[in-house]
């Protein structure tokens, strides 16, 4: 088992870890019928494409010897309706104040468009990814 979710009324849930037992509350959004008051599930999602692609591009650097510690995302959700869905999902990447050769970009921009969540989303769900160098 990966998770227990418990379901806690008021469009609220508890979402244990089971391995680490870290927990993350989830609210229905405000144009949802919800309080809005945490993540929702939709914001979860969005939020694990980011954090999936820091964490594969992390992985790669750490293969070839580059430092991206302090890279920053910024993720924006856009919804849509008729059904209600996530439509796209913009990632921002800002990468450290550190000049990376172009070889190196491409092995990071490449680790970030095909990880795990890219690769399982939808293909309808449009990805947009913005990679943020310093510029020499």
């Amino acid at each position: 088992m990966t998770s227990k979710v418990t379901y806690l009324g008021g469009l609220r849930t508890e979402c244990i870890h089971i391995k680490s037992g870290q927990t993350i509350i989830t609210d229905a959004p405000t144009d949802n019928s919800g309080k809005g008051e945490a993540f929702s599930p939709t914001d979860l999602t969005a939020t694990s494409l980011g954090t999936c692609m820091i964490t594969i591009m992390g992985i790669a650097a750490n293969n070839h010897n580059i430092n991206i510690d302090g890279a920053t995302l910024e993720i924006t959700k856009i919804m849509a309706s008729d059904p209600r869905r996530i439509s796209a999902v913009e990632v921002k990447l800002i990468m450290p104040d550190a000049l990376y050769t172009l070889k190196e970009q491409k092995i990071l921009e490449t680790a970030a468009r095909t990880c795990p969540v890219a690769l399982s989303l939808h293909p309808d769900l449009h990805q947009v990814l913005e990679f943020v160098w310093k510029k020499a």
